[in-house]
């Protein structure tokens, strides 16, 4: 949502759209989110979230980070997957993942993913706001928004 109006992907291909972020006076042209980095304490079984439920993309091109990781794609945005120490920060997370930290991804059948979820036993909830969107938790707890698209 940028100025009310929603700005649909597909529909603005051979449009590129800047937003501008005023920082400082300076201003910085950008485009679209390149990735998304989550901790995750086992790469494998986030990996098997990710890829084999979720459907993304591995890339086999990931660099030696000299760190466990993987790098998934979803079109030609990433999410990166960080097997590293860190603070977990608020030990206490709220069920529903709208109220937190989270990753939203459109999706293009929303009641697939309910199937997938459900069979592999991953709880999730409905969004409270009456889009057609759920939440779930990938097997590190990180917030993950799945939105049924009108693109399609």
């Amino acid at each position: 949502m940028l100025g009310g109006t929603v700005y649909k992907r597909r529909a603005l291909k051979a449009v590129i759209i800047r937003v501008f972020i005023d920082y400082g006076g300076v201003k910085v042209g950008v485009l679209s989110i390149h990735h998304v980095s989550l901790v995750v304490a086992d790469t494998q079984r986030a990996v098997n979230f990710y890829h084999g439920v979720l459907g993304l993309e591995v890339c086999q091109d990931r660099p030696d980070l000299g760190f466990p990781g993987a790098w998934l794609s979803i079109g030609e945005q990433q999410i990166h997957l960080l097997e590293v120490v860190v603070n977990p920060g608020a030990v206490d997370r709220p069920v529903h993942g709208g109220r937190d930290r989270h990753l939203a991804m459109s999706v293009d059948d929303l009641s697939d993913v309910e199937q997938k979820l459900n069979a592999q036993e991953i709880c999730f909830t409905r969004s409270r706001s009456g889009r057609q969107a759920l939440f779930c938790r990938d097997p590190d707890g990180n917030g993950v928004e799945l939105i049924q698209s009108d693109l399609m």
